[in-house]
């Protein structure tokens, strides 16, 4: 902002020119005092200007309707929808969200630098606003290989880039803890720039939190228990309360909120499948959700609006006031949330629920490995047996919903050479994660059970952290195939029957994104849910984002790693076989 813009925008507070834009007839939600008012909303140069009675160049009719701060998304990874941040803005825009913070771990986990500039690049100069943490754990742990290393001195670059707010979910605990010189030094590099950190305190005790917290580490959303939540918010942590495709939170910590403690909760979604994201919403959805569960409603929306801004810092958004951005959402009923217009920047985006203007997709210079990330040695049946001398196996166990895992042990069974036989009675199935970066020839091997696959395999290059194939499958023959089909498309998500393919998903952008418009990846995944079906895939729950949390070695209790079977709660791998 400039003299001029300044001197105008005081101009029209004060009524000594009209505004560019006024809004009239509207019920004003105030997140300051949690009260509904009235009034003319003043716009000028995308700002507000004022609250009270002003004409302008534009006089809009709210009719009665209802005025809020547009949302505000606290935590996610664009990568998880699989489209691009410019087809995310689409996806998000008519659910009323024109702000989200950002975690590029994912590509990051892939590319490195590259990833982390691909996505800066790509989402700059979009009707959308994008800002980003930067990921602190790539690799996330020592106990796989992933594409790329990021210490704090490759991160402290990105510090300079204004839509850069601070680190990401700090992950690794152990470093934390021991005060590992690059991880500190990582924390120290972000609070010397001005800077937040994120946590990821998935499964920590108080007295852990006291670490992070001791550690500048000022927010988290891994919290599953109302206990966790309390626990996170008496230790002075922002409270992010998850509601994804596969982590579900919300209703389990929602009871915790109260009119004393709100104002340190916010919204997130972290992982969101672009179907859920469509059908269901955004931060939207975990709106509708917390005040179908009885929150109140203006509680619900400070949360999704100046809670998440105040957190990160966002001086100018998540309120309707004086001085703030005029990104703004219209509805008729505080109950549905039912969001009939979004405005950003003071203009009309959204109209009837439908985008009203056009995206130019940011011109982005391509590295060589953003599309040529999926690299791996020609895959046999032999690369897949799991040779056994015990009856019993430490098996990775699906709980439907969550990204928590059981390690049970299992009675299974074996074929004449002594290898694992999968059973389809006992929902044993065999699972793999293949080294996909720099053809290390590394493959873990393990069995899983809650998928209940009756036939066929499923594979994908999605699978967080490190993001190496991940597959689960019935028959030896089916991985193999549904291997060579990923390897030829450079990633995405695949289903195999009898031999044969029967739906895929190219995602060509690092294994992780499409470049093709949001509705076309939403028709694909639909041809891949009626292939699940084929499979007779579980449908309580998502099985390939499910799938893709299996190698996630920083969420207990049980994971595979592309070097085996990885016990989160012991830090270690262990074998396949249950002594």
């Amino acid at each position: 902002m400039d003299g001029n813009q300044l001197k105008k925008r005081i101009s029209v507070a004060a009524k000594r020119e009209p505004a560019d834009t006024v809004i009239k007839n509207g019920k004003i939600i105030d997140v300051f005092n949690g009260e509904i008012i009235e009034g003319d909303l003043a716009i000028v140069d995308g700002y507000f200007a004022g609250i009270g009675e002003y004409e302008g160049h534009q006089v809009i009719d709210a009719n009665g309707r209802y005025i809020s701060p547009a949302f505000i998304e606290g935590h996610v990874h664009i990568e998880s929808s699989m489209v691009t941040p410019t087809e995310f803005a689409k996806v998000l825009l008519p659910h009323g969200v024109t702000t989200a913070i950002c975690d590029p771990h994912e590509i990051a986990n892939v590319l490195g630098a590259d990833g982390i500039q691909y996505m800066l690049d790509s989402s700059e100069n979009l009707p959308f606003d994008f800002y980003f943490m930067l990921p602190s754990s790539v690799p996330a742990t020592e106990f796989e290989n992933s594409g790329a290393t990021l210490n704090a001195q490759d991160l402290k670059p990105f510090y300079q880039q204004p839509r850069v707010l601070g680190l990401a979910e700090v992950m690794n605990f152990p470093a934390v803890l021991n005060a590992e010189d690059d991880m500190v030094e990582k924390i120290l590099t972000a609070k010397c720039a001005g800077k937040k950190v994120d946590g990821h305190a998935a499964g920590l005790s108080a007295k852990d939190l006291n670490v992070y917290m001791s550690a500048g580490i000022r927010t988290d959303h891994e919290s599953t228990t109302a206990e966790e939540a309390k626990e996170r918010l008496r230790r002075g942590m922002y409270l992010m309360i998850r509601e994804g495709t596969v982590a579900k939170d919300l209703l389990q910590l929602i009871p915790v909120v109260n009119e004393r403690n709100a104002r340190r909760c916010l919204f997130v979604t972290d992982d969101k499948h672009l179907d859920d994201l469509i059908h269901d919403g955004s931060i939207d959805h975990n709106v509708r959700l917390a005040i179908a569960s009885g929150l109140p409603a203006i509680t619900a929306i400070q949360m999704a609006t100046i809670n998440a801004a105040e957190c990160f810092g966002l001086e100018d958004k998540g309120a309707i006031a004086p001085g703030y951005k005029a990104d703004f959402i219209l509805f008729d009923d505080l109950k549905t949330i039912n969001i009939t217009e979004v405005y950003k920047d003071g203009a009309a985006i959204v109209e009837d629920k439908k985008l009203v203007i056009e995206f130019q997709e940011p011109a982005v210079t391509e590295t060589e490995r953003l599309r040529s990330s999926v690299r791996y040695e020609n895959l046999t049946e032999n690369h897949f047996q799991i040779p056994l001398k015990t009856a019993n196996a430490n098996i990775i166990e699906i709980i439907p919903n969550s990204l928590i895992t059981r390690h049970i042990i299992e009675k299974v069974e074996t074929n004449k050479s002594g290898n694992f036989q999968v059973s389809i009675k006992d929902d044993q199935l065999k699972l793999a994660v293949i080294e996909r970066h720099h053809l290390r020839k590394q493959i873990g091997l393990g069995i899983v059970k809650g998928l209940g696959l009756k036939s066929g395999a499923i594979a994908t290059t999605i699978a967080h952290d490190s993001h190496n194939l991940i597959m689960a499958g019935t028959t030896d023959d089916d991985m193999v195939i549904a291997a060579n089909a990923i390897k030829d498309m450079q990633g995405g998500l695949v289903v195999v029957n009898h031999g044969e393919v029967i739906a895929a998903l190219e995602l060509s952008i690092a294994g992780l994104m499409s470049d093709r418009p949001y509705q076309e990846v939403y028709s694909s995944l639909h041809e891949i849910n009626l292939a699940l079906n084929k499979l007779g895939a579980n449908n309580n729950f998502n099985p390939f984002l499910t799938l893709s949390f299996l190698a996630l070695p920083v969420i207990p209790e049980l994971k595979l790693t592309d070097q085996g079977l990885f016990h989160v709660s012991k830090f270690k791998h262990i074998a396949i076989e249950s002594i």
